[in-house]
């Protein structure tokens, strides 16, 4: 019986629309072509979606600063994003904007079945108002001295330093940062979506296997805490479209985003003619549909985005595959130290197939950050597609070339070993399909190695010395390159270029159910390198340009720390003197145990004796090199109760973070003594 393709739709989250794609993105992006790409070898119909978030506060205000409309600014954009996912050759079938007619439509159709539906509320609100400007401020727009451990220079909604959540009315002296000018707050009416009324149904929902279970059991911590209305209204001056029946009322970003999959599919249905919307997104569509997104975002579309589209009588996805960050060398992205990687740069010292490779073979279907080890990344490219893979068709290909005309043996040397590499091709196969992408890689490269030491055993080299022996000869090598063969064949999703480039050499597409069948009395083209090997100058060549493209972006033009954390807002000699800051003795110090980040510092401030909970367990992983030093503590910040105890103070240290913290000296001065 002939097994029915399935229909399929699969979407990765929206870029924004203000910068460029670097590799944090395309973490995303690598990890959803593989697995459309193995769907479609499979027989599978699938529609790739994505498209650019274009709307939104941000985008607005940068489109100011640059001098062009918003549209000219997001369209220029666009095109450079598409351009990077090219050269990554991900499979896109349609990549669109969320500022278009068609998410326009959408957005504005499920708005109104949710207002007809009694799920949209409206309420006056109280918000803070950048009186110079005369706009709204969003929390990100708003800083300030945080309320709960009183450090300076926070955002509106949550503290970095002490991970406080709040409104940004509770932020202490607030400041504009569009403006710089002090808030006031404002009245105005405001639109809600009546998420509350979706509680039993998202709980059924996030339980029924739609999430991974980290996914599902933090979903558990917001129901307990209680959902709340959201606001999905912004008022004018505002990018984006306008609500319908309330002049001067925009939707919120978070509402047309997620839409932008709608409303890229709607386009695409209308560019083609022969692709119905309505099967992939009517209620009880028997099509699939699955998301691919960052850990960030989960919130909206595992609570928003369901109910929205539950409450507007539209389909809900099947699956919701969330993924973590990347860091570089063991550390956040970094742009002064050169590790805040665009994808263009990359794509001009490196080729595409090898970050897939490096990703491919890190990913699972859990939710773990990766680390994008560069020394690491080049030895195990050269190792595994250089040494293991390609190695295998060249060492094989010169002898059919020269002594066999480019014709394969009609017979396999070893069709016993050639079995158990096609037998394994379910177990790879599951690997794709469940994201479980590192197992698949082990699994290959382990066969990589059989292979390789099979023509070692073999020794085509000496056979080809041996007298009488050409029918072996021809035999081993067919043996080779056919093993050769199944090896790409299931690298396929992965290395998409190398892939084709040995295609051309075998003279036949490599398809997954194709390989049962070896292939015999075949010629091959003349053999040619497939794959360079990659050297550490390209990558360190690679790391001064990721150098240089910040500080080229940066305004003005800066580099070292200041590309990564620029220079605060003035501040006045007032505001300075509230921060009391004195000299301390280290006494003790030792690791906290329940913590990797932290330390407890007991320190001599002049005949007072404080407390300290620092996070600086990374530079100092063995503490007792701090004993007797004298270091500066803020000590008039509130005490702050922690797990482990309460923190009187907090010790200076100067650094971008992790292993390169360095608490700040004041040798030669005694403890107690003021620093101004």
């Amino acid at each position: 019986m002939t097994q029915v393709a399935k229909k399929i739709m699969v979407t990765c989250a929206l870029p924004y629309a203000n910068g460029p794609i670097h590799l944090g993105h395309m973490l995303e992006h690598i990890q959803a072509d593989i697995w459309v790409r193995y769907q479609r070898m499979r027989g599978n119909q699938v529609w790739f979606i994505c498209a650019d978030d274009a709307h939104g506060t941000p985008i607005m205000l940068k489109a100011q600063q640059m001098g062009i409309t918003p549209e000219q600014m997001i369209a220029e954009m666009s095109q450079a994003h598409q351009k990077d996912f090219a050269g990554f050759n991900i499979s896109y079938d349609n990549y669109h904007s969320t500022h278009s007619d068609e998410n326009r439509e959408l957005s504005e159709l499920i708005y109104t079945r949710l207002k007809e539906n009694g799920f949209i509320k409206n309420r006056t609100i109280s918000q803070l108002f950048d009186p110079e400007k005369g706009m709204f401020l969003p929390d990100r727009f708003v800083k300030g001295t945080c309320p709960k451990c009183k450090s300076a220079d926070q955002y509106g909604d949550n503290c970095e330093v002490c991970g406080a959540t709040y409104s940004p009315t509770e932020l202490i002296d607030p400041k504009s940062v569009v403006s710089g000018a002090t808030p006031v707050m404002r009245d105005s009416e405001h639109f809600f979506f009546d998420l509350p009324s979706f509680s039993e149904m998202l709980q059924a929902w996030t339980r029924s296997g739609a999430l991974q279970e980290q996914v599902a059991n933090k979903m558990q911590e917001w129901f307990e805490s209680g959902l709340q209305q959201w606001d999905i209204s912004r008022d004018a001056p505002y990018f984006g479209f306008e609500i319908p029946g309330a002049p001067g009322k925009y939707f919120y970003v978070w509402l047309d985003a997620p839409i932008g999959y709608m409303g890229s599919f709607k386009n695409l249905c209308d560019k083609r003619g022969d692709l119905n919307f309505d099967e992939y997104w009517q209620k009880d569509s028997t099509t699939e549909l699955y998301h691919f997104i960052g850990k960030d975002i989960v919130y909206f579309h595992s609570l928003f985005w369901p109910a929205m589209l539950e409450g507007s009588n539209f389909r809900k996805p099947n699956n919701l595959f969330v993924h973590g960050y990347v860091t570089v060398n063991g550390a956040k992205m970094s742009k002064s130290r050169g590790t805040f990687i665009k994808a263009s740069t990359w794509l001009e010292h490196l080729d595409a197939d090898s970050l897939r490779y490096y990703y491919a073979a890190k990913l699972s279907s859990r939710i773990d950050d990766i680390d994008l080890n560069l020394e690491d990344f080049v030895q195990r490219v050269n190792a595994d597609i250089v040494n293991k893979v390609v190695n295998l068709a060249s060492r094989n290909a010169g002898f059919i070339a020269k002594r066999f005309g480019g014709k394969l043996a009609d017979h396999l040397a070893d069709p016993a070993l050639y079995k158990t590499f096609t037998d394994a091709a379910d177990s790879i196969g599951d690997a794709w399909l469940s994201r479980e992408y590192g197992r698949a890689i082990r699994e290959i490269m382990a066969l990589a190695d059989v292979a390789n030491r099979y023509v070692d055993e073999q020794a085509p080299w000496v056979v080809a010395k041996q007298e009488g022996r050409d029918a072996d000869l021809q035999a081993i090598c067919t043996m080779g390159i056919n093993l050769f063969r199944v090896l790409m064949t299931w690298l396929k999703p992965v290395l998409p270029s190398l892939s084709e480039r040995a295609e051309g050499f075998l003279k036949t597409e490599l398809q997954w159910d194709a390989i049962a069948t070896p292939l015999l009395d075949h010629e091959v083209a003349t053999f040619k390198a497939l794959y360079s090997r990659i050297e550490m100058p390209k990558v360190n060549a690679l790391i001064e340009a990721s150098k240089e493209d910040a500080a080229a972006a940066a305004k003005p033009t800066v580099s070292g720390p200041l590309a990564d954390d620029p220079i605060a807002d003035t501040i006045t000699i007032d505001d300075f003197a509230k921060v009391d800051m004195r000299v301390a003795l280290i006494k003790t110090a030792e690791l906290v145990e329940g913590s990797d980040k932290l330390l407890r510092l007991e320190l001599d401030v002049g005949g007072e004796t404080r407390q300290i909970f620092s996070g600086i367990r990374a530079a100092y992983p063995d503490p007792s090199v701090l004993v007797g030093r004298h270091t500066i503590i803020v000590a008039n910040l509130a005490p702050r109760k922690m797990r482990f105890g309460v923190s009187e103070g907090m010790v200076l240290s100067a650094g971008p973070g992790g292993k390169d913290l360095f608490i700040l000296g004041a040798e030669g001065a005694q403890p107690g003594m003021p620093v101004k």
